[in-house]
């Protein structure tokens, strides 16, 4: 007879949810009204807090992620809240130095998180240790998490060394972070079994839905002993998320499982979220070919919908399963690194580039360059000599721990952000996201406060914002109408609607029209190069604000030689010379959106190379 033993649930609503589903959109206000609820159920932990959302609520929804936390932990002081954090990366997309870890953790402890997941992207347990030693000096539970996908690297006795490092480290529990939903029932119930026989400490699961096998997984894994399973309510869950709480509460019931939630209790905070959901136009979770076809790319749903966002950006929409075939064979060239945050962005945006330019490894991102030097971490597996030789030549790659190689402090952020920080936790923002975080100062230095939510959740109501399906109607009504604007009221909300006329059609910036009048005007001699943007972007002369410019009219360059950089899908791209010659026009200015195909520079070739050039119509290459 199996011995009762209650399984434990981490409700990810607030947190990887949203995140997986809503892009990062949920605001603090959205949550307000349903935390008392919450808080109430009985759950393991809420994860509220790290991953995306930290640099969503500052950068999109110019929130203060710091207050955020405060005031879920202010509404939630009975349940243990929970972060989502990225090892040396904190909540960023580099890795910082030690000085900076140990502030991040200290504040986020002092301000409401309980428990901390760590992972790293490519489980390499170094860069984990300093935050591990953090948290274990604040006094809050240190939860290692592993890294899982499928890979001739991967395998059962990888993910065990993992686990026990982080046991060596102090861990309190393991999870088993299973973010592309590659975790079979049968593999998961292989690896948390030896788990729970090798080590003496609560094991997690946290899988996501996507192709559908996370319920069965999470059925198989609790019979082999696991002790947490991760689910949201199910208005956020499926499709890129997690599995519905209320699924599998019910699955539970009455076994020897039974979570010991209450389902009425679920359904209203359910309930809840629904109306949050159709208020701001957010989609259901739900499973496509695309996302069941995880199984051959082994692309986490998250990722495809950044990868979707990226292509339209680039107008290549209909290019997706070029570069879902092309992601695994970047992948393995740089040695099988798990495809999540950073790693996702870098390799997808690789691939991306890989496809859209035509050229394999012709555009090399600064964080891929940095990967390949051994930036971010040991490599799961070797890295394609060809790739190293092609991107960093003679250069030979760290191989010691890189935060070793920072000297970064937080008092030197604090003095180039000086007076515009408020506290140590402005200074913190600024050292993970400088630009983000000095316009967010700014504005609140000129008047515009960051909201503080410390009201009473049971006295708040839903329905108090105008719902985003009606703006869109409103908007549409008066498209289609003779109407060039309307004022609606609804409660507190005030909306103007205006038709734009002619006056409000978008014209070139002066910049790009005499650039465009200059090209038009005048056919290039034979022997001249044009270089064309390879992707959307935007323009950027110099590597800083502060550097000389790369090249200027009238300078010589070389082969290979970088001429600009392009800021395109999160990343920074250098654009080379394919050709030597002589600057002769360039054609964009500073900071300038460029579209594909745009004509960047003109270069008079050497006359020794010029028979040698390729044509340089990009839709050709591409």
């Amino acid at each position: 007879m199996t011995k009762a033993r209650r399984i434990l649930i981490t409700d990810t609503s607030l947190r990887d949810a949203h995140q997986s589903l809503w892009a990062t959109r949920m605001r603090t206000s959205d949550m307000l009204p349903v935390l008392h609820k919450m808080d109430r159920i009985g759950y393991y932990a809420l994860e509220v807090w790290g991953g995306a959302t930290f640099d969503s609520a500052l950068r999109f929804l110019h929130e203060n992620p710091w207050e955020r936390l405060r005031t879920i932990k202010h509404h939630c002081p009975n349940t243990p809240l929970m972060m989502l954090l990225r090892g040396q990366n904190l909540v960023g997309y580099r890795h910082y130095g030690d000085d900076i870890v140990r502030k991040f953790v200290a504040h986020a402890a002092d301000s409401g998180i309980d428990i901390f997941r760590v992972f790293d992207a490519l489980n390499d347990t170094r860069n984990i240790a300093v935050a591990a030693e953090a948290i274990r000096d604040s006094g809050k539970h240190f939860q290692g998490a592993v890294s899982y996908t499928i890979s001739p690297v991967h395998t059962i006795d990888h993910y065990m060394e993992v686990a026990h490092k982080f046991v060596e480290m102090g861990a309190d529990s393991i999870c088993i972070k299973d973010m592309a939903a590659l975790l079979s029932p049968f593999h998961g119930e292989q690896l948390v079994r030896r788990l729970k026989e090798e080590v003496d400490v609560p094991v997690e699961l946290h899988c996501h839905y996507i192709g559908g096998l996370a319920p069965m997984t999470y059925l198989k894994a609790i019979e082999a002993g696991v002790d947490i399973v991760d689910t949201a309510t199910v208005p956020l869950a499926f499709g890129a998320s997690q599995p519905a709480t209320e699924m599998v509460v019910s699955a539970l019931s009455g076994t020897p499982y039974d979570t010991e939630l209450e389902l009425d209790e679920l359904f209203e905070i359910a309930k809840y979220f629904e109306g949050v959901r159709e208020k701001g136009g957010h989609p259901r979770g739900v499973t496509s070919l695309t996302h069941m076809q995880v199984y051959s790319h082994q692309v986490p749903g998250g990722m495809i919908s950044n990868l979707e966002s990226q292509l339209a950006e680039q107008k290549a929409a209909d290019r997706l399963a070029e570069v879902l075939d092309e992601i695994p064979v970047v992948r393995a060239e740089v040695g099988y690194p798990p495809l999540v945050t950073p790693m996702s962005q870098i390799v997808g945006t690789q691939a991306v580039l890989n496809v859209l330019s035509g050229k394999r490894w012709h555009i090399v991102p600064d964080e891929m360059k940095s990967y390949l030097r051994g930036k971010y971490g040991k490599a799961p597996g070797p890295i394609s000599p060809d790739v190293i030789e092609r991107v960093l030549g003679d250069e030979k790659p760290i191989e010691g721990r890189p935060a070793d190689e920072l000297d970064e402090t937080l008092e030197q952020y604090a003095e180039e952000i000086g007076d515009l920080a408020r506290n140590e936790e402005d200074v913190l923002t600024y050292a993970l996201f400088p630009a983000t975080a000095r316009a967010f100062f700014e504005k609140r230095h000129h008047g515009a406060e960051e909201d503080v939510f410390l009201t009473d959740s049971d006295e708040l109501e839903s329905g108090s914002v105008m719902e985003v399906s009606k703006i869109k109607e409103i908007i549409a009504a008066v498209e289609e109408s003779l109407i060039s604007e309307i004022t609606i009221e609804e409660g507190d909300t005030r909306i103007t609607v205006r038709k734009g006329g002619e006056a409000g059609e978008a014209t070139p910036a002066p910049a790009q029209e005499a650039a465009a009048a200059k090209s038009e005007a005048q056919a290039l001699p034979d022997n001249y190069h044009v270089v064309k943007s390879p992707m959307v972007g935007t323009y950027y002369r110099a590597a800083s604000p502060t550097s000389d410019p790369f090249v200027q009219e009238g300078d010589a360059v070389e082969l290979g030689q970088t001429l600009c950089i392009l800021e395109a899908m999160k990343l920074m791209n250098e654009v080379s010379s394919e050709v030597e010659g002589i600057v002769r026009r360039i054609l964009v200015e500073n900071a300038q959106p460029v579209e594909y195909g745009q004509e960047l520079f003109h270069i008079e070739l050497v006359e020794s190379v010029a028979a040698d050039i390729p044509g340089d119509d990009v839709e050709a290459e591409a």
